[in-house]
């Protein structure tokens, strides 16, 4: 019909994507890496493993990134902006 509304996947506002980025935290009770868009705080999972500190930079670096690369920001709060 001429002049109906009708309802489409291209009537949908596309949903941005966020560049969200590993950014490095100091709180009182925090120093780490967390994401820079929600409250998730990248957290080790033990002690550091390897043969060498290098081999343990490597680990604990590959384990940080997966985990942020996995996390899903809808499931933290949103982080506050800092006033600049």
């Amino acid at each position: 019909m001429p002049g109906t509304a009708t309802s489409s996947h291209l009537a949908r506002p596309r949903r941005m994507n966020v560049l969200r980025m590993l950014v490095w935290i100091e709180k009182p009770r925090f120093q780490g890496y967390g994401c820079s868009e929600c409250t998730w705080t990248f957290k080790p999972s033990g002690p550091l493993k390897g043969n060498s500190l290098d081999e343990m930079k490597k680990i604990y670096k590959r384990q940080r990134d997966t985990e942020f690369a996995i996390h899903v920001c809808a499931g933290h709060h949103r982080a506050k902006k800092a006033n600049g």
